[in-house]
């Protein structure tokens, strides 16, 4: 099975230049966990997901109209093209520890976002056990705990650590 059979499209996105709560607003709005962000060049720079604005607004003490989408989004993307098998989709999924795909075509233009979650209902449907067997594994491996390497400091400033995270550090879901 082939990502563009189960991902969901047309896909919601949120500019470089937007703020969190432009974001949020769109996430609320279309029952969304993340979003790819666009830079002026409409390819695909960023995710940003709900963890990560309400980290960057519990580090930053701001409103999320004051905090931009690029001071929280994640910076490193790992993407699919919308030709891919699910199974390797799923594999990057496990590998990389992330729950959502930003799905491209050809020319490197976002067609779709991939979740576990499409996957989920996908294999629910099928019923197929030893491809159930198969998510699982890969399940287990995106949920796994990351090594706790960043200390967090009772206050809300953004100093030491939070700082790093603040600014766009490691927020990946």
């Amino acid at each position: 099975m082939q990502v563009e059979q189960i991902m969901n499209q047309p896909p919601v996105a949120c500019s470089v230049h937007d703020t969190l709560n432009t974001a949020a607003q769109l996430m609320w709005e279309h029952d969304l966990g993340a979003l790819p962000v666009m830079g002026s060049d409409d390819r695909v720079i960023g995710i940003v997901t709900d963890r990560d604005i309400c980290m960057a607004a519990y580090t930053q003490g701001r409103a999320l109209q004051a905090i931009p989408v690029q001071v929280a989004m994640a910076k490193e993307v790992f993407t699919c093209k919308r030709y891919d098998s699910v199974e390797d989709a799923e594999h990057l999924m496990g590998e990389r520890q992330i729950r959502r795909l930003p799905v491209l075509d050809d020319a490197g233009q976002l067609v779709g976002m991939l979740s576990l979650g499409d996957i989920a209902r996908e294999l629910g449907a099928s019923r197929k056990k030893n491809v159930i067997r198969e998510f699982v594994q890969a399940l287990a491996s995106i949920c796994t705990p990351r090594a706790q390497s960043i200390e967090l400091a009772p206050s809300r400033g953004t100093t030491g650590s939070k700082a790093a995270l603040a600014s766009g550090g490691e927020l990946h879901t």
